[in-house]
C-alpha cells in the first residue's frame, strides 16, 4: 500500500508514493517527461538577446577552447556579436570551421577555427603561437573544453581518469600558463574564465574524475587571482547548473529518464539556457567587471542551495498536507 503523499514528501520517498499519472510522449526510442517546467518558471523566464551594449568588446581578441558547440559556441555567439574578433578551437576541426562561418554570418565579425587538443602540450604552444600570429594577443580566455561521462568509480580505467582530467585540469593549465607567459612577456593583461560545476565545491558520486579536475581548476584560478593580477590579468570562475546541450545530456543522461527529475531540485523551475550563460561569461570578461577577480559564481537557478538543505523537499507539501502535519506535531507532548 503506498504511503499517504505528505509522508512521501517529508521523507523524500518518492518512488513508492501515489503521486498520481504522469504523462509522457516519446522521443525516439526514449521516453521523456512531457512537462519539464515547474510553476515557478513563471517568474523566472530567460532573456535571449544580449545585455550589453553594442561593441563593448570592439577590437578585442577573445580565445574560447570548446568553442564548437554548446555552451562555448553560445559564448563565442554573443562575444562575435559585441565586436570581439574570436579564436575558438577544439579538436574537430570541421565542426570548428562550420561553427565559425555560421557565426561569422550572423555577427558580420571574423571568427577563427584553430584545432587544438588541449591536453597536448605541444599543440597547445603552437596554437597559442597561431592565435598571436593572426590576431595578436587575447583580451578574453575562456577555459570551457571539457569531457565527462557517468560510471561507477569501481568500473573506471585508468585511461578513463587520464582522458577527463587531461582535458579539463591539464588542458586548462597548459592553455592558462602558456597564454599566460605570453601575456607577461607583452606586458599586456587579459580576462580569464573557467566554466567548472556546482559540484567542483561537494564533490559527486559517479562523476569522480570530472569533481577531482574541476575542483583543481578552481584552485589554480583562484591562486592566479592573487598571482597574476599584478600583471594586468585577472581570473574568474562561473559554475553551471543543469544547463541543457546536445552534447553534455547524450553522456550524462543518455536515455531522458532523469531529466524530468532535474526540475524538483532547481527552485526557479528549469533549466538554465546557453544564452543566459554566455550573458554572463560577456559581462565577466568585460570591462564592466574588472574589479571582479578570483569570483566563483553559481549559476544554477538555486539547485546548489535546494540541495544542500536536509528539509528543503518539503517544498512539495501542499497547505492542506502541512494543517494534518501540524495538528499532528501539536497533539505531541514531551521530548
Amino acid at each position: 500500500m503506498a504511503l499517504p503523499s505528505w509522508v512521501c514528501f517529508a521523507w523524500g520517498v518518492r518512488q513508492s508514493c501515489s503521486l498520481g499519472p504522469r504523462r509522457f510522449f516519446s522521443y525516439g526510442t526514449k521516453i521523456l517527461y512531457q512537462n519539464i517546467e515547474a510553476s515557478s518558471s513563471k517568474f523566472f523566464p530567460p532573456i535571449r538577446k544580449a545585455m550589453l551594449p553594442p561593441d563593448s568588446f570592439q577590437g578585442k581578441v577573445a580565445f574560447i577552447t570548446g568553442g564548437g558547440t554548446g555552451l562555448g559556441k553560445g559564448m563565442t555567439t554573443v562575444l562575435s556579436s559585441l565586436g570581439a574578433q574570436c579564436v575558438i578551437a577544439s579538436r574537430n576541426i570541421d565542426v570548428l570551421k562550420a561553427t565559425a562561418e555560421e557565426i561569422s554570418s550572423q555577427t558580420g565579425n571574423k571568427v577563427h577555427a584553430i584545432q587544438c587538443d588541449v591536453r597536448d602540450p605541444d599543440m597547445v604552444q603552437n596554437t597559442v603561437s597561431e592565435l598571436i600570429k593572426v590576431t595578436g594577443h587575447p583580451d578574453v580566455v575562456i577555459n570551457n573544453a571539457a569531457g565527462n561521462f557517468i560510471s561507477p568509480t569501481e568500473r573506471l580505467s585508468p585511461n578513463a581518469w587520464k582522458t577527463i582530467t587531461g582535458i579539463v585540469l591539464n588542458g586548462t593549465a597548459f592553455v592558462t600558463l602558456e597564454i599566460g607567459k605570453q601575456l607577461i612577456k607583452a606586458q599586456k593583461g587579459a580576462a580569464f574564465l573557467a566554466i567548472t560545476t556546482i559540484y567542483a565545491e561537494t564533490g559527486t558520486g559517479f562523476l569522480v574524475p570530472s569533481s577531482s579536475a574541476k575542483a583543481g581548476v578552481e584552485a589554480m584560478y583562484k591562486s592566479l587571482a592573487a598571482e597574476w593580477a599584478t600583471y594586468g590579468m585577472r581570473f574568474n570562475i562561473i559554475q553551471p547548473g543543469t544547463i541543457k546541450t546536445k552534447g553534455a545530456f547524450s553522456r550524462l543522461d543518455p536515455t531522458g529518464a532523469f531529466e524530468k527529475e532535474m526540475i524538483h531540485k532547481i527552485p526557479c523551475g528549469r533549466l538554465g539556457t546557453v544564452e543566459e550563460i554566455a550573458n554572463l561569461a560577456a559581462f565577466m570578461c568585460s570591462d564592466y567587471a574588472s574589479w571582479i577577480n578570483g569570483a566563483v559564481i553559481r549559476f544554477d537557478g538555486g539547485e546548489e542551495a535546494f540541495i544542500s538543505g536536509q528539509m528543503n523537499s518539503l517544498t512539495k507539501v501542499t497547505k492542506e498536507q502541512w494543517d494534518t502535519i501540524e495538528g499532528l506535531i501539536r497533539k505531541t507532548k514531551g521530548s
